[in-house]
């Protein structure tokens, strides 16, 4: 019972994120996915892509126990429109994952490969909740890379200097 309370939580947690991300998705052009602040750094496209696909990271795990970097289907795509209907479908498909989540599904252990070899493995309550920091993290990193490329942020937790609404 208590797991299906956590799962609850993040389909709540999911909610609260879920519009200020979509805006920030449906403001970057294609022109400036090759974008990089930093020789260090990944290009905006690729962390436009991310931010979109991390809410289905949170269906994968939930239904198959594990992903794989090699395995998992990305989205090929760089069109705006498509980028947000698949983030609005990853996300749909995560709350849904989460609402109908069995108790085996909550409590084993999830598991993070590449090419099959074991990167690390968690309790998958504690996966989902690292999962949904991680995709407020990178929507972060991708306000930053708004900024520096004349893009209005959106109010995410309250105004921003281009929108002053909550």
């Amino acid at each position: 019972m208590e797991n299906k309370l956590f799962a609850t939580a993040y389909i709540q947690e999911l909610e609260a994120e879920y519009t200020s991300t979509r805006k920030c998705l449906e403001r970057i052009p294609e022109t400036v996915y090759n974008f990089k602040p930093h020789p260090k750094s990944m290009e905006m496209g690729y962390l436009t892509l991310l931010v979109a696909e991390i809410p289905l990271w949170v269906a994968v795990m939930v239904e198959e126990g594990e992903i794989d970097f090699v395995t998992f289907k990305h989205m090929e795509t760089r069109e705006r429109e498509a980028v947000v209907r698949h983030f609005d479908e990853n996300v749909e498909r995560a709350k849904a994952a989460l609402q109908n989540a069995t108790e085996e599904n909550l409590t084993k252990e999830f598991k993070l490969k590449n090419n099959g070899e074991l990167l690390y493995a968690q309790p998958m309550i504690a996966a989902i909740g690292s999962t949904i920091n991680h995709w407020v993290h990178h929507r972060g990193q991708l306000t930053v890379y708004m900024r520096l490329n004349d893009i209005a942020v959106p109010s995410i937790y309250g105004p921003s200097a281009d929108d002053k609404g909550f």
